[in-house]
């Protein structure tokens, strides 16, 4: 469990329609430390769950297994607990592979199509791990025979807002870490 400074709103006294949330993430990963605390700024909490998460990762340009996708290599690379116990199935659902998932490693030697190594190869560049990633000419060409420049914003925003929110997550301790979450302080 997560042991945050930050006050947190118990399920009973959650503000209208914001139980629905508590009970999935409750129900994901048995912590909804982070809805609790958002809860006392429901705008906030409205903005990630509803304007980002359903309008653009769930909605959007970009079939939604992609965004998946990216978003399983980042957890996975951060080492959020929290955030992996949730994306496991979440990519599974939006037709993610047990065999890719397994293979996310070295997924240039693995069960993936070219458009999919694309995206993990953007996605290598916005973890948080890589200070010095960019979008050089090489992958961009790469993306860019599968998705418009269109597209190609829209994936990097949904990463960016996912890597932001994982930081905040790490700094509020908001979210499990794993043993091998290069964020997590040694003790």
């Amino acid at each position: 469990m997560t042991q945050t400074p930050l006050g947190k709103v118990s399920i009973d006294e959650l503000p209208e329609g914001l139980r629905p949330a508590w009970e999935t993430l409750n129900g994901l990963t048995g912590d909804a430390t982070f809805v609790e605390v958002f809860a006392q700024a429901p705008e906030l909490l409205k903005f990630v769950m509803g304007d980002f998460y359903q309008e653009i990762f769930f909605g959007g340009r970009v079939e939604n297994k992609y965004k998946q996708l990216v978003r399983l290599r980042l957890s996975l690379s951060h080492g959020c607990r929290t955030c992996n116990l949730q994306n496991v199935p979440g990519s599974l659902e939006a037709g993610v592979t047990r065999e890719q998932i397994d293979h996310l490693e070295d997924y240039e030697n693995g069960p993936f199509s070219e458009k999919e190594k694309a995206v993990l190869g953007f996605a290598d560049q916005m973890a948080l791990t890589n200070l010095d990633g960019v979008m050089d000419q090489q992958l961009y060409d790469r993306l860019h025979s599968h998705f418009s420049d269109a597209e190609i914003c829209e994936l990097g925003t949904v990463m960016a807002v996912i890597g932001g929110m994982a930081k905040l997550s790490f700094v509020m301790n908001l979210v499990e870490k794993e043993d091998s979450c290069p964020f997590a302080r040694a003790v």
